[in-house]
């Protein structure tokens, strides 16, 4: 579907441009900062206090992570939560699940997006595609994908996480999936699909979830402000602030903790958007429809418990001092435009705190 006039307008837009289709450049170059940057400085760096709120415990240490939430915004704001959650996810191979912003660009409704490069540029280096990725095209129903440079060219959502998950595991592989705008069966069509596929890929590798290979779904939370249309609690301030906030912890700790079930993912899906119109926001998050494809995946491979680890918001914690290293910041950040960050782990169902001694 790549038109190479559309390709060579999104190539331009890219902080760094796309090299054919063997390597894919980076899209934000700012918030993410310079190719090949100094990632164990931003690392250390993101432990700077203070620390995200601490939502509940974390899976207890021998439990395998399979599958994580974590945010994809600016790392000077969204740092401190990146570094919480992403060295959960141990697997040398990972599944990018991620958020396309620019869907009515592409009229893209009801499918995956898969990319067709062979490795993607980061700040950390260049990190190899899984041939997993070509297996999955193998599998899965013709109708529910479509492979695309340019789609991923013009998105970012996962490009953030991949120098996060390098960084302790310079052996990572990806594998980079976008989820279009989709009513909650087209989800689950898809989601039992890819689940179906997944599974026999493990099997045909003798691998397992949470070992050779995890879930990362990217995914911001609220997105409040005017220019969001988003202002449910008013035009912003520390009270609007601290309301945003709650209604976040409640959907964290609530349909995305403990035991994940389809009833709980259909009740987050509706918190976000109006279910006959999927297009249309009623809470603003961007990963309205990355986590429910991404937690359905998980509950259809064996269960999943979610563990809610931490968040913030680019409005309640100073900045990272990240600059020196060159990196920046996409979108000034107030108490009347703010965005929230989530950081959730999933491990297998059945596991609870109490049963895990914490």
């Amino acid at each position: 579907m790549d038109d190479p006039a559309e390709l060579s307008r999104i190539r331009a837009e890219m902080g760094v441009p796309s090299d054919d289709f063997e390597t894919r450049g980076l899209k934000d170059a700012v918030g993410f900062g310079p190719k090949d940057a100094d990632m164990l400085r931003v690392w250390n760096i993101a432990l700077t206090p203070p620390a995200p709120d601490a939502l509940g415990p974390p899976p207890p240490a021998p439990l395998p992570v399979r599958g994580v939430i974590a945010p994809h915004d600016d790392y000077i704001y969204a740092g401190r939560v990146y570094r919480r959650i992403l060295p959960m996810l141990s697997a040398r191979t990972v599944i990018l699940i991620g958020v396309l912003h620019q869907w009515r660009r592409f009229n893209l409704r009801g499918k995956l997006v898969f990319d067709s490069y062979a490795r993607w540029s980061s700040a950390a280096g260049v990190t190899p595609v899984s041939d997993v990725r070509e297996r999955l095209l193998a599998l899965l129903p013709g109708e529910h994908v479509v492979q695309s440079a340019m789609v991923h060219d013009c998105e970012h959502s996962l490009e953030a996480l991949v120098p996060w998950l390098r960084h302790e595991r310079p052996e990572l592989e990806i594998v980079p999936v976008l989820v279009a705008t989709s009513r909650f069966e087209q989800l689950e069509t898809m989601a039992a699909a890819f689940a179906f596929a997944l599974g026999e890929i493990l099997d045909e590798r003798g691998w397992a979830l949470g070992r050779e290979v995890g879930i990362a779904i990217s995914a911001d939370a609220i997105h409040y402000g005017a220019d969001f249309q988003q202002t449910r609690f008013g035009p912003g301030g520390p009270a609007a602030h601290r309301e945003a906030q709650a209604m976040d912890h409640a959907l964290l700790t609530g349909p995305l903790a403990g035991e994940i079930t389809r009833a709980k993912i259909r009740a987050a899906y509706e918190a976000w958007v109006d279910p006959a119109h999927p297009g249309n926001y009623r809470w603003t998050w961007c990963g309205r429809f990355s986590i429910p494809f991404g937690l359905m995946v998980l509950e259809m491979m064996g269960g999943a418990r979610g563990w809610p680890v931490a968040y913030a918001t680019s409005a309640g914690s100073p900045k990272l001092a990240l600059e020196p290293l060159g990196f920046g910041v996409t979108t000034p950040a107030d108490y009347g435009h703010f965005v929230g960050y989530p950081a959730v782990a999933f491990t297998g169902s059945g596991v609870v705190a109490g049963e895990a001694g914490i």
